[in-house]
This record gives C-alpha cells, structure tokens and sequence, in this order.
C-alpha cells in the first residue's frame, strides 16, 4: 500500500508543478503578447499617424503613465534625468549653491548656502537674476533657472543681477555643492545638544556620530535629533543613526519582498555611541521613509520619546536598477518593518479604488504591536508621537503676508540699511519698534488682503445682485465695507507673535545664513520647547516609555 500512497504524492506533485508552471508560462506569454501589441501601436502611429511624433517623448509618456499606476516612488529615470537622480542619492552637484524662487517674470535668489560660490560672491536672498551669462532671463522658470546655474565645478557664470535699485554683473564661479545631511548641530542650553538630520544620503550615520561625538565634549546631558521634513533616503545609514544609541546586535528593520532577495533583517552592527543619554526625537508629516525607521525603532526598542506630529507613513523600500540606453528604473521592491513588527505604511497602492485614488489605512483595521517595554503602537499610518504637538495653522493675513512676499522683502531692506545684526542668532529678537516699522512698511506698501469676512461680503453681493434686491442693501454694503477694509492694522495686532517669528528667521537669515535662521527658530519652536519640558522632567519621560522596573 505504501508504494501507492507514494504514487499518489508523486502524482499530486508533478501536478502541482505543471499548473506552477503552466501559470508561470501564461503570466509571461501575456506580457510577451502586450508587448508585442504596444510596439505594432507604436509603429501603426509613427507610419500613418498625420503629424510627425517624437518617438523618444512618446514612449517616455507610456512608460510614466504606467509606473503611475503602481506606486510615486516606481519611477523611469531617463539619460537625461540620471544627474538630477544622482543629487537624490548623493546630495551632490555642480552650481552655485542658492535656492530660488519664483518673483512675477524672473526668478529671485531665495536662499544662498554658507561657504559656497553664491554666498561668497556676494549674492544675496531678493537679488532678481536678470540675465545669465548675457541671455535674459526674464520668463524663465525656476526649474530652467536651475539648469542654467548647474554646471561643471571651475566653470564661471556671469549673472545681472537687481538689487533694490542697483543692477549689478556678479560673476560666479560654480563648485561642487554637496548638502549636508546634518546641515546644523549646537547648544540649545548648557545642557542640550541638538542635532538637525535633513537627508539620509551616503556617510549620514558618520556626520551624525561626529556631531554627536563634539557634543559630548561640551558635556551634554541629553539630546535633540530633529528629523522634521526629512523626505528619508538610504536604509543602511538609517541603520547606521539608530546603531548610534542602541547596542550592536539589535534589530533595526525588516524588509520582505515578492522575491527571497528582499527578504532580509538589518541588524547593528557596531558599538552604540551613547547607550544612555536621555534622547528627543523631533518629527512631522514630512518625516518619511528612513526618517520613519529612525523614529519608529527608537520608539519601538523604547530608547527615546518621539515628539511632534504623526509622520508620513512611507513603509516602502525602492532598488535602482540599470537598463539600456544609460536609463535606469527606481522600483519599490519591498515593504519595511519596524522591530516591533509593524509597517507604518499609509496608503495602499494595491488597492485603488474605483477613480484610481488610493485611500488610508483604515484605523479599523490598523493592527496593534508591542515596543520593547510593552507599549502599545499601531502600524498603517506612519509613527504616532509619544507626545503630540499641536500645529495650529497660520492666520490666512499672515499666509498672504507670506505668499506676497512682504515679510520676505522687509528683511530684504532691513539688510540693505544694516551691515550688521545687533546681536548673535539666538538673541535676536523683534523690538516694539522695529515691529512698528513693519506695520508701517505693510500698511504703506501695496499689500492686497482680502480678508474670509471680505470674500463673504462679496459673495452677498453677487448673490443680491443676481436676486435684484442690492440697491436696497447697497447703503449698508458700502459702510461694512470700509470697515472691514481698515482691518488691516488690526490683523497686524493680533497675529503679532506669529508674524514676529517668522520676521525673526527671516532677517536672521539674511546675515547668519540656514544655520542662523535654525538658531532663531529655537525660541519660537513648540517641539523643542516640549523637548525642553521633558528633559527638565525625567520622570514624565520615564512615565511615557513606561520602564519597567
């Protein structure tokens, strides 16, 4: 009986894998069939469609459109795009060193970086580029812009620039910029480091140890790191940040993919740093990707508090890899988890719905994980501070005070009357009479607000005016406003703190630069403040990470 119970299995199993294999045939003989489909469209198209085509454009839209429908991070990179990838990857490329900005038909110098070629040639955030190397640049985009100061490090660009009422020819010789991953680190108080992480690319972990390190021998007893905005980048030195505060041998991450390849578990690998120093990791909705590994696994191994807002929730791993033509793809190949077990992932791409919008994660069916003391954490939505800040939102007045550039170019002429700042960065602060210098400045320049009570006012209008019954009101229209066009002084009054804040940073950075402008933040900022809080209260932290005893 034996040797039929044997036949039956091997009779079970050649079964099973020729429908394996019949499946896997039918799989690729149906890529091969549309394929093969795809290439006859384009021929029929290039020979009889009634314009010429740009082949090169066309198939580049295809293979777009279709990557769409999978993930944002599944993306084609053409011969032409590999430059701009690699500043992704390695935060390096050959310029000038500016962020720029868009200002009606020309483009503004925003931001010079300190040390690099814009800030040493004297370029200044307001200067208007008017021409580059003796071609207009009026109507030029910020992306064109871009193009236009990138270049070969030694190469010189010629740039006319206006500056208030001066036009100046500034020649720039461009340098191979790399952006720090760690672009500041300091003192808040005699006690507390900060570290502010922007990017994960190559040697993060080392520029965060060597900060961490410098720190140290100016005897911090407890720490900051501060991933808000943090976009994330390359998983291994998420790995390599998290080794800095956690023993070699811990579990960091796990990925698991459709192949076994991508079925790994990452471990430290080194002697941690600091095992003990009381630890604030700082996030928001633009912490994602390896900034949530960070997070997520000091949270889950219960090392640190995480404080701020919920982040992105980017549980996905993406692998470049090279075609032909010196084209690549970027693929997502695996998800990650934290140590706890869980995906922070937010959005389920595999399930669109009907109009091809992707939705949340449920909270329903968000699933429950345990942090090293036995805290609970939830997967599906990103990590959820320990301890919530609230972000409440700018006024819409001082949105557009933003958005007309008005607090942008009031430091912009603060510069231009002061060579030097009165103080250092962190003591700076907006005086009762430079803030009424500002009123003075909004009140006298052509600064247009329409304030929510205004648009509604105006809506009535159209609507009496459609119902034919405004001449009645017409009177009592004109009253209200004039009034509610006065209100303007008044704005500037209630929303004084904010604007002060953000007038602070601004004029900040026109003589201390991004490291300047982090440095003024400090006494405005509510995470750090909470931070401050926590730090000053060692048991509520223990309280929040729950430590058993």
């Amino acid at each position: 009986m034996n040797w039929k119970k044997n036949w039956i299995v091997i009779v079970v199993i050649t079964a099973m894998g020729s429908l394996l294999s019949f499946k896997f045939a039918d799989k690729y003989f149906e890529i091969a069939k549309n394929l093969d489909l795809y290439a006859s469209v384009v021929r029929e198209i290039n020979s009889y469609y009634v314009d010429d085509i740009d082949a090169g454009k066309l198939n580049k839209k295809a293979i777009d459109e279709m990557l769409k429908s999978l993930d944002p991070y599944t993306v084609f990179i053409s011969e032409a795009e590999a430059e701009d990838f690699r500043f992704q990857m390695t935060g390096q490329y050959g310029g000038v060193g500016a962020q720029v900005v868009q200002r009606n038909d020309y483009v503004m110098i925003a931001d010079p970086y300190e040390g690099y070629a814009a800030q040493k040639a004297d370029l200044r955030a307001g200067d208007i580029i008017l021409s580059v190397d003796g071609k207009s640049a009026k109507g030029k985009s910020t992306s064109d812009m871009s193009k236009l100061l990138k270049g070969q490090a030694g190469t010189v660009v010629k740039l006319s620039i206006k500056r208030g009422n001066e036009t100046l020819e500034i020649p720039v010789t461009r340098e191979e910029i790399k952006l720090k991953n760690v672009p500041y680190y300091g003192l808040i108080n005699s006690t507390t480091g900060y570290i502010k992480l922007s990017s994960f690319t190559n040697d993060a972990g080392e520029d965060v140890r060597k900060a961490l390190i410098d720190l140290k021998t100016k005897n911090i007893s407890q720490l900051i790191l501060d991933v808000r905005g943090n976009p994330g980048g390359l998983l291994n030195e998420a790995i390599n940040i998290v080794n800095l505060f956690v023993p070699k041998g811990q579990l960091v991450v796990t990925t698991k993919g459709k192949t076994a390849e991508w079925n790994k578990a990452y471990t430290t690998s080194h002697a941690a740093t600091d095992l003990d120093i009381p630890l604030v990791v700082l996030t928001n909705k633009g912490s994602a990707s390896a900034s949530e590994i960070v997070s997520g696994t000091i949270q889950d191994l219960d090392r640190g508090v995480v404080v701020g807002q919920r982040t992105f929730g980017k549980g996905l791993v993406q692998s470049t890899r090279a075609l032909q033509y010196n084209t690549q793809i970027k693929i997502t190949t695996a998800k990650y988890y934290t140590p706890s077990g869980r995906c922070i992932q937010a959005l389920d791409y595999s399930h669109r719905n009907d109009d091809g919008s992707v939705g949340a994660v449920p909270d329903s069916i968000k699933k429950a994980f345990k942090t090293k003391n036995g805290r609970t954490v939830l997967d599906g939505g990103g990590v959820e501070p320990d301890l919530v800040t609230p972000l409440p939102p700018l006024s819409l007045f001082t949105q557009t005070l933003i958005s007309q550039f008005v607090i942008f170019d009031f430091a912009t002429s603060y510069r231009q009357q002061h060579a030097n700042l009165p103080t250092d960065a962190q003591n700076f602060k907006i005086s009762n009479e430079l803030y009424e210098q500002f009123k003075k400045y909004v009140l006298e320049n052509d600064f247009q607000f329409v304030s929510q009570s205004e648009q509604e006012l105006e809506n009535f209008k159209k609507k009496a005016v459609e119902e034919k019954y405004f001449d009645a009101v017409q009177t009592a229209y004109e009253q209200i406003k004039k009034q509610l066009a006065q209100n303007k002084s008044q704005e500037l009054a209630q929303n004084k703190s904010e604007i002060a804040a953000l007038l602070t940073e601004e004029i900040v950075k026109r003589y201390y630069f991004q490291n300047g402008r982090t440095e003024a933040s400090f006494q405005f900022d509510t995470e750090i403040q909470e931070a401050l809080k926590l730090f000053a209260n060692p048991q509520q932290m223990q309280d929040i990470l729950a430590v058993k005893k």
